[in-house]
């Protein structure tokens, strides 16, 4: 029986004239391919496509204010190509590339069932980290932007839909904070067009600071409207609602960490009831320790808090660092451990990522006493 050898890169084909059982010029070429295919490789991995980032250009097509006072910009997006924008769900965010480098995530608020758009809102800030400010300030109808995404870390889990997680909630409840309305206006929508037992409250310091007031009077009564300055801080009990303990409940908050601090301890060991949260700032760190953290490229080295982020201890003294998400699934900060063990907290990196010592510095800590970061 006759064999036939495989050639190509694997096995070098013998000279043409017969003086040579390989071939010398292609014996030598495919050594030098075999050294720098895999070469190529690593360094291709560096250099992927806008199309392999998931990375697409859109265009401002609309801008509006969406709160009395002003400061709240609605933004919308169209495909600068002209293609339909990718489906989304109730939920979803964008992470957004500012013109600056800055990336910041925000939610979809529009109408998930309309591909020909994104709508995203957003507070100004004064004192955060900028994005706000130059969403507000330079951005305008006409310009392009990139965006990534949509994703979803706070998806509507409706009774009765066989997806994997399933509900058995009998009633919806909606509790929104100010800016927070965001991912929960889509979240209404889709009830209420599907006809389920639902009601919401939405709270915020006025009136005036509260956005989508009038897109939102379409529900009548069944959004209670209920501001600090009218009617005082509310009680867990007045966000929640009644329960009888005979209705599962499944409640979808967003808002500030005290808001979502105070249903989550109201709500602790309810069996008859499914929180469900988003929170648009940073968790408080939970059984953290002290340690010393060292930027090996920068040489400068500081002490992390017991209850301060790797992040915070870094912008100290090192304020230009990115990041964005600050909870663990964006990887903005993503930083390569030089020495020392981390403790990962994200829900993002691979376990690969992570043995080869990627970190990302919002979330995760120092297992030991010192981290060596290269920074």
């Amino acid at each position: 029986m006759t064999g036939i050898e495989p050639t190509g890169l694997r096995v070098t084909p013998p000279s043409l004239r017969g003086r040579f059982r390989r071939d010398p010029l292609l014996w030598i070429a495919t050594g030098v391919a075999r050294a720098w295919w895999p070469g190529w490789g690593a360094l291709s991995r560096l250099h992927k496509t806008h199309a392999q980032d998931g990375i697409l250009s859109v265009r401002i097509v609309a801008r509006e204010r969406v709160a009395y006072d002003e400061n709240v910009v609605a933004l919308t997006f169209a495909s600068a190509s002209g293609d339909p924008l990718p489906r989304w769900y109730a939920g979803s965010h964008l992470d957004v590339l500012l013109p600056s480098g800055r990336v910041r995530q925000y939610s979809l608020c529009g109408d998930p069932a309309d591909q020909s758009v994104y709508r995203i809102a957003v507070r100004r800030i004064p004192g955060g980290g900028g994005g706000s400010i130059e969403i507000h300030d330079d951005l305008k109808v006409g310009d392009v932007l990139s965006i990534r995404g949509p994703r979803n870390a706070f998806p509507l889990v409706l009774p009765g839909v066989a997806d994997g997680r399933d509900s058995s909630a009998k009633h919806l409840r909606f509790v929104a904070g100010g800016i927070g309305i965001t991912p929960i206006l889509p979240m209404l929508s889709h009830a209420e067009r599907l006809g389920y037992d639902w009601s919401a409250i939405y709270t915020g310091r006025s009136r005036a600071s509260l956005p989508f007031l009038r897109e939102l009077e379409r529900y009548g009564d069944r959004i209670t409207v209920r501001t600090d300055d009218e009617d005082g801080l509310p009680d867990a009990d007045g966000l929640v609602g009644p329960l009888d303990g005979e209705r599962p409940i499944a409640l979808y908050c967003c808002g500030p960490i005290p808001m979502i601090d105070l249903l989550r301890t109201h709500l602790d060991g309810r069996r008859d009831l499914e929180l469900h949260y988003e929170r648009f700032s940073p968790p408080p760190v939970v059984g953290g320790s002290e340690f010393t953290v060292s930027l090996a490229r920068s040489d400068v080295s500081t002490t992390v808090g017991a209850d301060e982020s790797l992040l915070a201890a870094i912008r100290r003294v090192y304020p230009g660092v990115p990041y964005s998400c600050q909870q663990g699934f964006c990887g903005t900060c993503r930083l390569r451990v030089v020495d020392g063990e981390p403790e990962h907290r994200d829900t993002l990196l691979s376990d690969a990522e992570r043995a080869e010592g990627d970190v990302l510095t919002c979330v995760s800590r120092c297992a030991g006493t010192h981290l060596t970061l290269d920074l």
